[in-house]
C-alpha cells in the first residue's frame, strides 16, 4: 500500500484538566491521546489522508492505550515500534480563563526520546510525497539524530518535508537555536507561531526565514487566522496569503488547535490546493478542534470541517 504523507514523532498522555486554573487548584483530569505529531497523523486520518506515522511507545500500560487509540484511528502501525523497559510521556495541561493552555511535562525515560526511524525504508520514502516532524524529537539524543537522518533521506527522494518546532524551551537539554537552525535548512514548509521562532531564538521576519531554508511558511496567528508566505522555489511563486479563520461559538480547548491547523493544512498541500483554500481549509480544521477537549479527540472530519466553513 502506498500513502502520500509519513508522519514521524512523538505519542504521549495529555491530561486535560476538569476546570481553568493553576495546575496546583486543578483536582482531577481526564486522560487523553496526545503528542504534536500523532495528533498530526489521526487529524489526517479523519480528513481520509491517512498517513504512515512514525512512532515510539512504552511497554508500560499507556503506551498500550495509546497503541489501542492508533489502532481505532485507523493509522498504521508499520513504523510504530516499543522501547522496552520505558515510559509514556506524561502532558499535565492547565488552561486559563480564554482556554489557552500551558504544559508541564513527565519525560524521564520515555519512549518517545528513543525514535527509531531506521524502521522506515527508503522504498517507502520514494512513495511518499510529505513527510511531517516535530520540534520535540529533536530535543534530546537519540530521537534528534533519528529524525534528521529520517529528513535527510527523504529529501535525498524528493520528499517535501515539513517542520512544526513546536518548541517547549523546557524539554530542551541543549540550546535549541542550532538544531533548529539546521533543520530549517533541511525543510521545505514551516509552520509555525511567532512564540514557537522567538522561542528558538530564530528570525521572526519572512524573508529572513525563507532565507534559512523553506520556501514556504504557514504562520499561524491564533484569532487573527493563518498567512502562507513563499517565495519563488515555491511551486506557486514568490507571494502572501492570509485568511482571518473563522469564529466558533463555546471555544472549549484549544489545545492540539495548531495540530489540526497542520493536518488541515498538510491534506491541502497533498490535494495540490491554491494558498487560498489551503489556509481556509486549515484554519476551518483548526476553529472545529476547539469546540471539544482534549487534542486528538477534537480533531474533526470533514463534514465538521464543511459545517464550520458553512457556518453552521
Amino acid at each position: 500500500m502506498t500513502r502520500d504523507v509519513l508522519v514521524a514523532g512523538e505519542t504521549l498522555i495529555d491530561f486535560i484538566p476538569d476546570r481553568p486554573g493553576p495546575l496546583a487548584d486543578v483536582e482531577s483530569f481526564s486522560k487523553r491521546a496526545g503528542g504534536a505529531p500523532a495528533n498530526v497523523a489521526v487529524g489526517l486520518a479523519r480528513l481520509d489522508r491517512t498517513p504512515w506515522f512514525c512512532t515510539a511507545l512504552a511497554d508500560d500500560p499507556f503506551g498500550s492505550h495509546l497503541a489501542r487509540v492508533l489502532d481505532r484511528e485507523g493509522v498504521p502501525d508499520d513504523f510504530v515500534t516499543e522501547v522496552p523497559d520505558s515510559r509514556t510521556a506524561l502532558a499535565f495541561v492547565s488552561h486559563g480563563p480564554d482556554a489557552d493552555r500551558e504544559f508541564t511535562f513527565y519525560r524521564s525515560n520515555t519512549a518517545d526520546r528513543h525514535l527509531d526511524t531506521s524502521v522506515v525504508g527508503d522504498d517507502t520514502l520514494e512513495s511518499v510525497d510529505i513527510v511531517v516532524v516535530g520540534g520535540v524529537t529533536l530535543t534530546v539524543e537519540p530521537a534528534r539524530s533519528a529524525t534528521f537522518d529520517l529528513v535527510e533521506r527523504a529529501r535525498d527522494r524528493g520528499c517535501r518535508v515539513v517542520l512544526d518546532p513546536n518548541v517547549r524551551p523546557e524539554l530542551w537539554e541543549t540550546e535549541p537555536t542550532p538544531t533548529i537552525e539546521r533543520m530549517l535548512s533541511e525543510t521545505d514548509v514551516l509552520k509555525a507561531t511567532r512564540e514557537d521562532l522567538e522561542g528558538a531564538g530564530l528570525p521572526t521576519t519572512p524573508p529572513d526565514i525563507l532565507a534559512a531554508g523553506p520556501d514556504a511558511i504557514l504562520l499561524t496567528e491564533g484569532s487573527s487566522g493563518a498567512r502562507l508566505i513563499t517565495d519563488s522555489d515555491a511551486r506557486w511563486g514568490a507571494g502572501e496569503w492570509h485568511h482571518p479563520g473563522y469564529d466558533v461559538d463555546d471555544v472549549v480547548d484549544t489545545t492540539g488547535a495548531g495540530d489540526a491547523f497542520a493536518a488541515g493544512a498538510v491534506a491541502g498541500l497533498v490535494a495540490g490546493d491554491e494558498p487560498n483554500a489551503i489556509l481556509a481549509f486549515a484554519n476551518a480544521v483548526a476553529a472545529a478542534s476547539t469546540t471539544r477537549r482534549g487534542a486528538m479527540a477534537a480533531l474533526p472530519d470533514r463534514r465538521t470541517v464543511a459545517n464550520v466553513r458553512d457556518g453552521s
